[in-house]
């Protein structure tokens, strides 16, 4: 960046600002006031932009034309930044992102992996461009795929996404132009369009970063399936609990209204169409499309059986198109680069992108959008920067609580809808959990069973009771008290709540349990016959000892002990008091030299009774 010159005002640079839900709000009015103090407000501009996906490092931010980004950017930094980067055109190199592989320091964006090795479609204009103006929208190309799809009649644009192979991204992969063919042809001269943000997943935020950052793609996307499929009215159904999103989509809606493309004969098409926001609480069977059916309508949110299809009987018992809030996002882009342009991307079967929530065990959390049939190794390694703290793979949980854990024998296996699910896993709405070697893939299913049999409607008996004796024999395992029998009974309950349950919850909620049996059969079996944790995880059955010949009394495990168990002269070897011990692992952690060991607790039980004594 050229060095300020004395009276030039013309305008030179956007600073984008992410990470809304961060210091982004204190952030933005101090680089306004800098900025201003500094006499350069004609220069520079400060634009609230929308989720970039690095969610672990926020605030970020992007300064262009040079292609500048900053992480955890500080209202202390303001000033420093001003003064090297927007003044003197210098790099300060302490924001500057960090590679975890190399640990080199990488001043560009575009150079950054987690961004240039991916393909975005649904998140293309997520950290671009201000949400809440539709000029900006529009210029970036917005609205134009509407305007070419009210010239086409209604059925070429189905089958035109019918074409492109697109698929819900909601979890089912239900093709989308089939959808909307069924909801063409169901009779009624009243129907509806649904945009579906209800996600209940723990670690998934992909809607509601789109509604965030991109609420006029989700609009544009529903006006084209309304004109598809013949609905005048349509609804965006999502949590309280993203005030953000619902602030930025009525904004949104006012503005669409304003410029004609929502309400009376849009764009002089004659086509009428209008959308209504509904708000309910965030819950994950809450996000069953005949569940947000009937919270829509005033009622529990809570799944009825399918016999007949909701494209023909749906809302108040209407033909109903529901699709996902990626799904809706995506919808504008087939139509402006056309069918054949997606169904080039991604897998023989599973076209297109996939935006997956990386968490768990990886050094870079956040978003990503890939192509469909991308390897396991590729999305952790690759994008997500790999394990950290030099810790061994161990597993990876992709499609949210019902997804199944796949081991590191499988890291090279593409990721679509077919493979995942011949695996013992699924794609979910893209929710991935990584795990590492401390990782106890017993303690990993038991606890999304928990979840699962907490977010239970409970009007399925199978669904309702089976998870929950699942649940309690999980527990009795990671407790050491199960049986091998207890395997067996945990795989027939398994199959028969998949086999007979009604929705999507019960009929995927055996996943984790299946997928560990089978693929982690004997870390159960140590549960079990050796009373033993490998991972250290389950309490009531590890110990944590001191190896004296490797042990130098460095001290290190006894500032990291809570409960003051270890003791030992500095220089000489330490001692755990077991009685003290509550089996944390902090210790374990904070030893650098591997002199620290897990063992079975039945082997310390001795040790235990003599301090006791």
């Amino acid at each position: 960046m050229a060095e300020q010159s004395e009276g030039r005002k013309q305008h030179r640079a956007d600073i984008l600002v992410s990470c809304l839900h961060d210091r982004a709000p204190e952030l933005i009015p101090a680089l306004e006031a800098e900025i201003k103090q500094r006499g350069l407000e004609k220069e520079i501009k400060v634009v609230s932009a929308g989720c970039r996906g690095f969610c672990d490092s926020g605030p970020v931010l992007l300064i262009q034309p040079d292609d500048i980004f900053y992480l955890g950017v500080l209202p202390a930094d303001v000033p420093e930044l001003a003064e090297e980067t927007l003044v003197k055109g210098r790099v300060v190199e302490r924001l500057t992102y960090k590679d975890p592989a190399t640990r080199k320091r990488i001043a560009h964006y575009s150079d950054i992996p987690f961004h240039n090795k991916q393909m975005r479609v649904a998140l293309r204009h997520c950290g671009l461009i201000n949400p809440n103006s539709i000029d900006e929208y529009i210029a970036i190309g917005g609205y134009q795929a509407l305007g070419k799809a009210l010239k086409m009649k209604p059925e070429a644009i189905i089958e035109e996404i019918k074409k492109s192979n697109l698929r819900g991204r909601g979890g089912a992969g239900f093709p989308t132009g089939r959808k909307w063919e069924s909801a063409r042809k169901a009779t009624g001269s009243i129907k509806y369009i649904i945009a579906n943000g209800d996600e209940g997943d723990p670690n998934c935020f992909m809607d509601r970063a789109l509604m965030e950052a991109d609420p006029h793609a989700v609009i544009e996307g529903m006006i084209i399936g309304s004109y598809a499929v013949g609905s005048h009215h349509g609804y965006i159904y999502l949590p309280y609990e993203y005030t953000l999103a619902v602030k930025n989509l009525k904004t949104a809606i006012t503005q669409a209204r304003e410029y004609g493309l929502l309400g009376k004969d849009i764009l002089g098409s004659g086509h009428d169409f209008d959308i209504e926001l509904r708000m309910g609480a965030r819950s994950f069977v809450g996000g069953e499309s005949t569940a947000i059916m009937h919270a829509i309508e005033g009622k529990a949110s809570e799944p009825r059986a399918k016999h007949v299809h909701t494209t023909d009987k749906g809302l108040w018992e209407r033909p109903s198109c529901l699709n996902n809030i990626k799904t809706w996002s995506i919808v504008s882009e087939i139509i402006l680069r056309g069918g054949d342009w997606f169904a080039g991307i991604g897998s023989a079967t599973s076209k297109g992108t996939q935006v997956f929530s990386l968490a768990g065990k990886i050094n870079t959390t956040g978003l990503v959008e890939v192509p469909m049939g991308i390897t396991i190794r590729e999305l952790v390694f690759g994008l997500g920067g790999g394990v950290p703290k030099k810790r061994k793979f161990k597993a990876i949980q992709i499609g949210g609580p019902s997804g199944g854990c796949l081991p590191e024998s499988l890291l090279d296996m593409p990721m679509d809808y077919e493979t995942l699910a011949e695996a013992g896993s699924m794609m979910g709405t893209g929710g991935v959990v990584v795990m590492d070697d401390r990782t106890c893939v017993v303690d990993v299913a038991r606890y999304f069973l928990g979840f699962l049999r907490d977010e239970s409607c409970g009007k399925c008996t199978s669904c309702r009771e089976g998870i929950r004796r699942m649940h309690e024999i999980m527990t009795r395992i990671t407790l050491g008290e199960g049986t091998m029998e207890d395997l067996d009974r945990l795989e027939q309950l398994a199959r028969v709540v998949q086999a007979v349950s009604m929705c999507g919850l019960g009929k995927t909620a055996a996943n984790p349990v299946l997928s560990t049996l089978r693929y982690f059969r004997e870390e159960y079996e140590r549960h079990i016959k050796d009373k033993f944790c490998p991972a250290g995880v389950c309490r009531k059955i590890v110990a944590y000892e001191i190896i004296g010949d490797k042990c130098k009394g460095c001290g290190l495990c006894v500032k990291a002990c809570p409960q003051g168990a270890i003791t030992g002269e500095q220089k000489q070897p330490h001692y755990i008091e077991q009685v003290k011990c509550i089996q944390c692992g902090a210790c374990f952690e904070a030893c650098n030299l591997d002199a620290i060991k897990i063992v079975p607790r039945s082997e310390v039980k001795s040790a235990v009774k003599e301090v006791v004594a």
